[in-house]
Parts: structure tokens; C-alpha cells; sequence
């Protein structure tokens, strides 16, 4: 199937197999590899993209159901030389390890990021009517949880998305 999906800011025109998911797509079709293939079940969001602005598992998307969407991916954060604030806060708190996940963990941190400044509660808001959630480290674990890290630098990756989230 013919398909075209703009991937940071690129117009690709693909020829997919219908079974083909978005993170085949990106790795094998258009040779971006910053995002990883961990799990492949949608379980560890090694993969996570910004799916039309929004956060998505790329293992778990078919190619096909996604004409002409808009993908970012954490190279597409980036601004040419300029990373983007959480790539930076990243690399200021050590926040990776083998840095396997990382990618994911930042594209997943940008999304969170405007999910709760849309005010999109989780299930530890405290106002889940506020207009804007107030991102405490608590609530930063909670909406990064479906984001798995090997090497456990949780320690490091919370406070990281804490500083420019709260700066």
C-alpha cells in the first residue's frame, strides 16, 4: 500500500505491506534509528513517538492507519545543532545509562508534558479538575511509568524532566 507520513518535519511517500508498523516504518523504511525497538509489545516505550502531537508506542501502530500523520521523533526534537531542553536535561543530570530507552523516555517527557499542561489528570492529581496539573515528581513517575529503564536511572530521569517542566 502507498502511503505518506511526515516524519520531523519530512514529507516520506512509502510502498508498506499493510502489517508493517510505524516503528518498522521509521527503522527499516526511512533509516531513523533513534527510535528503538525494545519490547515490541508496546510494554517498554523504547519506541514512543509524537503521533500527531500526541504520545504513541510506534510497535503497536500499523503504517497503513496512519496516512499522512505527523511523527516526531527524538531526533525530530532537536533544533538542527540546539537540542531541545529535555535532551539537554538529560545529558546536565546523567539521566541515561546504556541510553537504550532514552529517546523514548524524552519523547514520552514532551508529550507528558503537554498532557498535563492541557490539564489531563492521572490517577494521582490531586485536582483532577485543575486546568493545568502541577508536575511534582510523584505525578512525573506516574505518567513516565509506561516508560521502562534497564539500567533504573529513575533517579536521575525524573529530576531531569522535573527542571524543565517546572522551569
Amino acid at each position: 500500500m502507498k502511503i505518506t507520513l511526515k516524519v520531523d518535519g519530512v514529507e516520506h511517500k512509502l510502498d508498506v505491506d499493510p502489517r508493517t508498523t510505524l516503528l518498522d516504518a521509521l527503522r527499516d523504511r526511512l533509516g531513523i534509528t533513534s527510535t528503538k525497538k525494545g519490547c515490541d509489545h508496546g510494554q517498554c516505550g523504547a519506541c514512543t513517538i509524537l503521533l500527531n502531537g500526541r504520545r504513541a508506542v510506534g510497535c503497536l501502530a500499523l503504517a497503513v492507519a496512519h496516512q499522512d500523520a505527523e511523527i516526531v521523533t527524538a531526533a525530530g526534537l532537536a533544533d538542527g545543532d540546539e537540542l531541545h531542553p529535555l535532551q539537554k536535561a538529560f545529558v546536565e543530570h546523567d539521566a541515561f545509562q546504556c541510553g537504550y530507552c532514552t529517546p523514548g523516555q524524552i519523547v514520552s517527557a514532551v508529550g507528558m508534558m503537554q498532557e498535563a499542561e492541557e490539564g489531563w489528570p492521572s490517577v494521582v492529581t490531586e485536582d483532577p479538575n485543575a486546568e493545568q496539573v502541577e508536575l511534582t515528581d510523584t505525578e512525573i513517575a506516574e505518567r513516565m511509568s509506561g516508560n521502562l529503564c534497564r539500567c533504573a536511572a529513575y533517579c536521575n530521569i525524573v529530576p531531569a524532566i522535573s527542571e524543565v517542566a517546572n522551569s
